[in-house]
């Protein structure tokens, strides 16, 4: 079992590797985020902050863009610690790892709310 993990591991950090996120990619977790209850809400705030960073409108330090792209790339991904397929707890993992983003993301949220709040207010004058 713990070889399986192990090589399950391995095969997620080169798909994490070798994949850039791509609009579609960020269109595709937005469907995904009803299934992640409660931080539904804080999910979608880090793709909308993703597409802004890409598009640079937003800037974000390399750090936290590597946490927030390897979240949103773990949440699309097949390949995870319990697969999506698995009914509830396919997606226990997800909710845990989208809270892990979150908690280490907090400042950076609040940062990005208080930009959007003040681009929408700039846009309307």
């Amino acid at each position: 079992m713990k070889k399986l993990r192990w090589q399950n591991a391995v095969l997620l950090f080169e798909q994490f590797r070798k994949h850039s996120i791509s609009a579609e990619d960020l269109d595709r977790a937005n469907e995904k985020a009803s299934h992640l209850d409660d931080r539904m809400d804080d999910f979608k705030l880090l793709i909308c902050m993703c597409r802004d960073s890409m598009s640079g409108r937003y800037k974000i330090s390399k750090w936290n863009l590597s946490v927030l792209v390897g979240t949103i790339i773990y949440v699309l991904s097949p390949l995870d610690a319990v697969p999506d397929i698995v009914p509830i707890l396919g997606w226990i993992d997800d909710v845990s790892i989208v809270g892990y983003a979150i908690s280490k993301l907090a400042e950076e949220m609040r940062n990005y709310r208080y930009y959007r709040d003040n681009a929408q207010l700039s846009d309307t004058i």
